[in-house]
């Protein structure tokens, strides 16, 4: 029995991996500042013998004995990390000396939640892990496309100069039950306005492509990257089926019986227009590969949502 560390625990995914873990049999540590993470989230998870909550930010460091650890501490939404990007990229660089710090302490296996804003706006389409990206390093959502890039350099230089046993995922769009109604994220915008019979905004033509991976599948994959004893990483972990905007909010409208209008509004700075996982890694070493389809995820996230907000 491992005690597991999860930094982050308390956000969307984080609690999802917690669940996961607990279910294994492994005790578990929760640590988050709730910046983006929510109690109700693990509230179930409280009581339970196995799994401790710990309410710390990992700009400041801490101390603990643990075997592994998995780091998903850092606001992901654009909305949460502009909120305070400063705070944003403290916790990709400051916060992730302090993680790997506690690793190499600890002779730790740690694996790392990066993500496809590395690639920024891709000129590689689809995005393979060897992409080196395409990011503007002053713009307005560059606190977390950098932050995240310097993040995975910290991995693979504490791995080179003190063998800390990385891994280290990149993870594409994500959706499901928990995740917040207020981030700004696509589907929960949509699903949002679509519930409460808003308009559903729409920005720029509609065209711009992503593709959504359910939560379920997303943690089987950063759990099989974990526990495989070969590869570092990077490695992609997203569903390579795309959609676009347009397309996600008229499965949204019909998925939620809504009688919401579609209307556009300017494309923020920077967005990307294409966004997509080469997931061939992931097959291969991983044997992994998405296994819900998108109607069968919206109508759980739904479900959940309808609860969430009434």
């Amino acid at each position: 029995m491992a005690t597991v560390l999860v930094t982050g625990g308390a956000g969307f995914l984080g609690s999802h991996l917690c669940d996961r873990l607990v279910e294994r049999g492994e005790d578990v540590i929760c640590l988050d500042n709730f910046f983006t993470g929510r109690k109700e989230n693990i509230r179930h998870l409280l009581n339970h013998e196995r799994f401790e909550l710990v309410r710390h930010d990992i700009v400041h460091p801490f101390y603990l004995e643990v075997d592994r650890i998995f780091n998903l501490a850092c606001p992901a939404s654009p909305e949460a990390y502009q909120y305070n990007p400063i705070k944003t990229i403290k916790t990709s660089t400051v916060g992730m000396v302090n993680v790997m710090g506690l690793a190499k302490r600890c002779g730790a296996r740690i694996l790392h939640a990066s993500t496809s804003e590395v690639y920024g706006d891709p000129q590689v389409h689809p995005q393979t892990e060897e992409y080196w990206g395409h990011v503007n390093p002053i713009g307005p959502r560059s606190c977390y496309d950098e932050g995240k890039r310097i993040a995975e350099s910290l991995m693979m230089n504490y791995h080179h100069a003190h063998g800390v046993a990385i891994r280290i995922i990149r993870i594409f769009n994500t959706y499901g039950p928990r995740m917040d109604p207020n981030d700004g994220r696509v589907i929960s915008n949509f699903i949002t306005q679509a519930i409460r019979g808003d308009d559903i905004t729409v920005y720029g033509a509609g065209t711009q492509t992503r593709s959504f991976c359910y939560c379920s599948d997303l943690i089987e994959g950063m759990l099989r990257l974990m526990d495989q004893d070969d590869h570092t990483g990077p490695i992609n972990i997203g569903n390579p089926v795309e959609n676009t905007m347009l397309e996600l909010a008229e499965a949204i409208i019909a998925a939620t019986g809504s009688t919401s209008k579609i209307v556009n509004m300017p494309l923020p700075k920077d967005d990307p227009q294409r966004r997509c996982p080469d997931i061939t890694k992931a097959r291969e070493i991983l044997k992994w590969e998405p296994k819900v389809v998108l109607k069968e995820g919206l109508q759980q996230t739904i479900d959940w949502y309808r609860k969430e907000i009434g």
